[in-house]
C-alpha cells in the first residue's frame, strides 16, 4: 500500500462516499456512528458569524466566486481546478 497523507485520505474518502452506493453509506455511518454521537456538536462563535455575514456581502455583489452543485463536486473529485 502507498504511504497518503491525511489530506489524500480524506479527498479519497469524499469521493467514494459521494458514488457508493447506499448499503455501503449506511455500512461505513454504523462503523462511526458512536463516535460521532459522543462528539459535542459545532458551534460557530461571533467571529465566525462575522466571517459568513462578510463572505454573503461579497457574493451577492458579485465579488466573490461561486459554484454550482455539479461544479463543486467536479473540483472535490479534482476533475476541475478553481
Amino acid at each position: 500500500m502507498i504511504a497518503m497523507t491525511t489530506t489524500a485520505i480524506r479527498k479519497r474518502l469524499m469521493t467514494y462516499i459521494a458514488d457508493a452506493d447506499d448499503k455501503k453509506v449506511k455500512g461505513l455511518y454504523m462503523l462511526v456512528e458512536d463516535d460521532i454521537s459522543k462528539k459535542e456538536k459545532f458551534k460557530l462563535t461571533n467571529a465566525h458569524f462575522k466571517i459568513l455575514e462578510e463572505e454573503r456581502r461579497k457574493h451577492i455583489k458579485g465579488k466573490s466566486k461561486s459554484y454550482t452543485w455539479p461544479e463543486a463536486k467536479e473540483i472535490i473529485r479534482g476533475k476541475s481546478k478553481l
